[in-house]
């Protein structure tokens, strides 16, 4: 299966994708996870993406659809894959079009001020990834994997935040009505605990098979 995971900043989509890669045995392509290896190695690529990341924008079309392109051809890709953080625009939705045909579409749905509080808060482990939120640390503040002291992304900081919600609404919620269009979109509430959201998720994946 070739799914893609549509969502706002902070809709959990990461953690749905762990989930769905593990209960359908398929590869998890996070553009985001490929841009921010970029930008830890100082590639040109990443330096490039860094300046619009860092501002809550969009990374230019030609740098992800290549990312994107070299990805799908490894073999863990062979029993398909979910795309994560791709497409953004109709545009790269057309461009990925000519690399893969796509089984379905999820689209987790969540008011925005649940997303500002969620976003605002995590805390990210440097060395890891692993994320946590200020709710749950009851004061931590170093990595319970690890012992690295947690940081704030910048593109999580509350100004940045809501650039990175308006860049979504005015670039990327179109592509719901692209794939309704398509009959491929299947709308799932992502309010709900991220295990019972999960079940959901398979239900309607289920049903693609």
């Amino acid at each position: 299966m070739k799914i893609i995971l549509l969502g706002p900043p902070g809709a959990g989509k990461g953690t749905q994708a762990d989930l769905i890669c593990e209960r359908f045995s398929v590869a998890h392509i996070s553009t985001g996870d490929m841009l921010r290896a970029a930008i830890k190695n100082q590639t040109e690529t990443g330096l490039k993406a860094k300046t619009f990341m860092d501002q809550g924008a969009l990374v230019p079309d030609d740098v992800v659809i290549a990312l994107v392109r070299e990805r799908v051809l490894e073999p863990d890709c062979k029993n398909g894959y979910i795309l994560d953080g791709f497409p953004r625009t109709v545009e790269q939705a057309k461009a990925l079009e000519t690399i893969a045909a796509i089984d379905a579409v999820i689209d987790i749905n969540l008011p925005d001020d649940f997303l500002i509080e969620r976003l605002s808060g995590r805390r990210v482990c440097p060395q890891c990834g692993k994320s946590y939120h200020v709710d749950l640390l009851q004061g931590a503040t170093t990595c319970s994997d690890d012992g690295a002291t947690l940081v704030q992304r910048d593109d999580d900081k509350p100004e940045t935040v809501l650039s990175r919600l308006k860049v979504y609404y005015q670039k990327t919620a179109p592509l719901i009505e692209y794939y309704k269009a398509k009959g491929i979109l299947h709308a799932v509430d992502g309010t709900q605990y991220y295990k019972i959201l999960g079940e959901t998720i398979a239900k309607e994946l289920h049903a693609v098979q």
